[in-house]
């Protein structure tokens, strides 16, 4: 998939992580890519956007 115009971020909880922290692009149409904060020109992982939110809804609950 091809991920040109994506806008990566750092979670704000990501800070004091001696930069261990993935960057999220949501801003895709249809999906959410997720990467290695170290290794931006690596490769990402894509998620369809409901199962990005079922995700983070899980995580936030546990």
């Amino acid at each position: 998939m091809e991920l040109t115009g994506a806008k990566w971020r750092k979670s704000t909880r990501s800070s004091g992580n001696s930069g261990n922290c993935v960057e999220v692009a949501d801003n895709l149409p249809d999906v959410v890519g997720v990467r290695d904060s170290k290794d931006p020109s690596g490769p990402a992982l894509v998620f369809a956007r409901a199962a990005w939110r079922a995700f983070v809804t899980q995580t936030k609950n546990n």
